[in-house]
C-alpha cells in the first residue's frame, strides 16, 4: 500500500492530499529515508512524520484493505512516539491559553504595550550580557 493511502487509512490525516503535501515537504520518512507519496509500505516498516508540531513515530503491523474505523486503528499500527512529546504539546497548549483565552479577539492597546515592554526587557537583558 502507498504511504499516503496508509496514513489516511489509519486516520492520521483527514485527506490523502494532506498526506501528499506532507510528503512533498519532506515531513514523512519510512525507515529513515524521505518518502514520496507513492512509496510502498509493508509490515514492520517504521514511519516517522511531523504533524501538529510533534514528530510521531509509528510501526506498521499490518496493511488495511480500506480506511478503518477509529476503534480498529490499533490493529494496523503501533505508536512508538515517546510520552514526553505529548506532554510537551500539552504544555504548549496551556502556555498559549494562559495569556489570552481562545476567542477573545485581538490584543487591546494595554495588551500590546505589555507585550512591547516584555520584549524590551528581554532585549535589555541580552545587551547587558554582552
Amino acid at each position: 500500500m502507498r504511504i499516503d493511502k496508509f496514513l489516511w487509512c489509519v486516520r492520521y490525516y483527514k485527506t490523502r492530499s494532506m498526506v501528499t503535501e506532507a510528503c512533498k515537504k519532506n515531513h514523512v520518512t519510512v525507515n529513515g529515508l524521505v518518502a514520496k507519496p507513492s512509496k510502498e509500505v509493508f509490515a514492520t516498516d517504521k514511519i516517522t512524520f511531523r504533524k501538529d508540531q510533534i514528530t510521531q513515530i509509528i510501526t506498521v503491523l499490518d496493511v488495511p484493505d480500506n480506511r478503518v474505523g477509529a476503534k480498529l486503528v490499533d490493529m494496523y499500527r503501533r505508536n512508538d512516539t515517546p510520552a514526553d512529546v505529548y506532554q510537551h504539546l500539552e504544555l504548549l497548549k496551556l502556555s498559549k491559553e494562559h495569556y489570552r483565552k481562545n476567542g477573545t479577539g485581538r490584543p487591546t492597546k494595554k495588551d500590546r504595550r505589555d507585550i512591547d515592554e516584555f520584549g524590551n526587557d528581554i532585549k535589555s537583558e541580552n545587551d547587558d550580557l554582552e
